[in-house]
């Protein structure tokens, strides 16, 4: 059953006003998570919720983000439609699919084979022609295809990973969840300079570990 325009429109609405009292103000974000609907990556008993502000379990023990944290965490990358992107950790496709619409070229990688599968599905389907998607430890990054402009971790890791670190541009921004337990965990931006790294630190947030090698998927 379709949904009327009218509540389309409402629910819309409410989901930007939403993003906008969280702190996201850039406009081309915005407009990309406008045009990316959260829907069609949740599958299942929690499709309904697909429109709160809130994280959703997904396949293979993942978690989608809340959109507030999605958001937040594209806007800290400051984006240029000119960049290079590797986003690790592809999970439900959702973040890719955002960066897509912001960036040149986005290659994303999850050690979960089912996840890649699933999202390039969506990719597909959306005409999300950008994303490269695969299948391998994010943990070492994508050596092949590095620099990057912009490096996304969309899982937290104890430090900096510093193969990541290594496959960034000069210039270039990092933005990756650190902390030693999924209760005290801190989102950090990296930029790159010549001369080293410098570290702010942006908010408290709780993701999924970031863990070496592939996933053992079921069917």
């Amino acid at each position: 059953m379709t949904e009327p325009e009218d509540d389309q429109a409402e629910r819309k609405m409410q989901f930007l006003f939403a993003l906008r009292s969280k702190g996201i103000t850039d406009s081309r974000v915005l407009t990309a998570m406008e045009r990316i609907d959260r829907g069609p990556f949740i599958r299942g008993y929690f499709a309904d919720r697909a429109y709160e502000d809130m994280p959703l379990p997904i396949a293979c023990g993942q978690t989608i983000s809340q959109p507030s944290v999605v958001g937040l965490m594209t806007q800290a990358l400051k984006l240029s439609a000119r960049d290079k992107v590797l986003e690790v950790g592809t999970g439900s496709g959702y973040q890719a699919a955002i960066l897509s619409l912001l960036s040149r070229r986005v290659y994303t990688v999850d050690r979960h084979r089912r996840l890649v599968q699933e999202a390039s599905e969506i990719f597909r389907a959306l005409d999300l022609t950008n994303i490269t998607a695969l299948t391998a430890d994010g943990s070492f990054g994508l050596p092949e295809q590095a620099p990057f402009d912009r490096i996304l971790v969309t899982a937290a890791a104890e430090d900096p990973p510093g193969p990541l670190l290594a496959q960034l541009k000069i210039g270039g921004i990092m933005v990756v969840p650190v902390g030693q337990s999924d209760t005290v965990q801190r989102l950090i931006r990296v930029t790159r300079h010549q001369s080293g790294f410098d570290y702010d630190e942006l908010r408290p947030v709780r993701f999924v570990p970031l863990i070496e090698g592939l996933g053992r998927d079921t069917a």
